[in-house]
């Protein structure tokens, strides 16, 4: 099962409680780990966060700072737990506007977590589906063999996934807003969607694991009939 969450509302929390925004982010972070433990538990194969869109670039600097310096801190902290508990873990997204200390800190977990079966944890920093996507197209070109699985392989190299994700079943948003906001379009394409008022700090294992039961009570067709339609 794959699932992706949109981690949204940590400037929000943190207005709401007249903090600044970057005490939001921290909150969320540490909301990452227990929902991270929450589904190894529940036996997701796939869990992809979406952490730093590319739109994102578009907000102070001093917020954008804090945040590529807790993703940093984020990646050295849970590595070695993710070794331990054999998840791998891969970033998403463009690379070449990360800073150097970043970049390598991606990369150093990347190597360490290669191993991990348990689960794969991708997280997706400065990441745009439509230019994921244009990329693709661009490396197809006039490829004869072109076909949909194999579109879909050039767009996994796009994102610089090491492994194949596959489609995504259930796509989770927090925060209230209801659209995808540039995340995954294509992998989504059939995924069963789940918004949530609950702003990201505060989703918890509970929250998770509600939105597992209602994917569970979903008949997913794919555009064919159920069995009793006949």
């Amino acid at each position: 099962m794959h699932v992706a969450i949109i981690m949204d509302g940590n400037g929000r929390w943190a207005t709401n409680r007249g903090l600044c925004r970057s005490a939001g982010h921290i909150e969320g972070a540490k909301a990452v780990h227990a929902i991270v433990e929450t589904a190894v538990r529940a036996g997701v194969q796939i869990l992809t966060l979406y952490a730093f869109s590319a739109a994102n670039w578009a907000r102070p600097p001093a917020e954008i700072a804090a945040l590529m310096h807790l993703f940093g801190q984020y990646l050295f902290t849970e590595t070695r737990r993710c070794v331990k508990e054999s998840i791998r873990i891969n970033v998403i997204g463009r690379r070449d506007r990360l800073t150097e200390s970043l970049l390598r800190s991606v990369e150093e977990s990347e190597r360490a977590s290669a191993l991990g079966s348990r689960m794969h944890l991708r997280i997706a920093i400065d990441y745009s589906s439509r230019h994921s996507i244009v990329q693709a197209a661009q490396r197809a070109g006039r490829d004869a063999d072109f076909s949909v699985g194999h579109f879909h392989h050039l767009l996994q190299e796009a994102d610089y996934g090491t492994c194949a994700a596959g489609a995504v079943d259930l796509l989770i948003r927090t925060g209230g807003e209801k659209r995808l906001s540039d995340f995954m379009l294509w992998e989504c394409a059939y995924a069963e969607l789940h918004f949530t008022d609950c702003l990201w700090p505060d989703f918890d294992a509970q929250h998770f694991q509600n939105a597992l039961d209602d994917y569970a009570g979903r008949q997913r067709r794919f555009g064919t009939l159920t069995a009793h339609q006949g």
